[in-house]
């Protein structure tokens, strides 16, 4: 992995902190809403580091070479105020800030990187873009939409707060190895290099 100098010097983009979104508690934990928190599990689990919770900050935090991983307790309409608290103690821009979370309007099995925009009816993304003060932060989208597309109405609360089925496991395991490798890419050789490969790979 290029350390802080090596990335600054060369110019690349790189993430010094990795936020999932999701919500705590042992109701939502395998809820679709909370597959960014899966995604950063996963990220740790490979770093070989572990969260410890960080209650100044409302969140988990883990520190790897380079960065840190952020779980916020805050619920997710909250979000913002637990990802603020340490891009400020850290001195982190809004463009370091990469923001792992689900998209119901991409199928299952796809990931795709933002280098900004707006909520798009997101309450985490919206929360960190009144926070943060700006649309300009990268996010790696994680979808869940269901075989039939875009659940409309009250069945989106359902969607978003179910548990993925039994069938919908092979491709969660999937979008979750892929995801990390997204994210891991990006702390590697940079947030533009990891958006040229990944969002040009298919869906499985």
């Amino acid at each position: 992995m290029a350390s802080g100098a090596d990335t600054e010097s060369s110019g690349l983009n790189v993430p010094r902190l990795i936020v999932g979104l999701g919500n705590p508690g042992a109701n939502y934990r395998d809820t679709r809403h909370n597959i960014g928190f899966m995604v950063l599990d996963e990220i740790a689990r490979r770093l070989g580091v572990a969260f410890r919770e960080e209650k100044r900050w409302t969140g988990l935090l883990a520190q790897f070479t380079g960065g840190h991983l952020l779980k916020p307790l805050t619920f997710m309409n909250n979000s913002g105020r637990s990802a603020q608290a340490v891009t400020h103690f850290y001195k982190i821009e809004p463009a370091q800030t990469l923001v792992v979370y689900d998209d119901v309007d991409l199928p299952l099995g796809t990931v795709r990187f933002r280098a900004s925009g707006s909520a798009a009816g997101h309450n985490g993304i919206r929360s960190l873009i009144a926070t943060l003060g700006t649309q300009d932060f990268p996010r790696l989208k994680v979808g869940i939409a269901p075989a039939d597309g875009r659940p409309d109405g009250e069945r989106m609360v359902g969607h978003v707060l179910g548990k993925f089925q039994a069938e919908e496991q092979p491709a969660l395991q999937t979008v979750i190895q892929r995801a990390a490798d997204a994210v891991l890419s990006a702390i590697e050789s940079g947030l533009d290099n990891a958006m040229n490969v990944f969002n040009r790979q298919p869906a499985t």
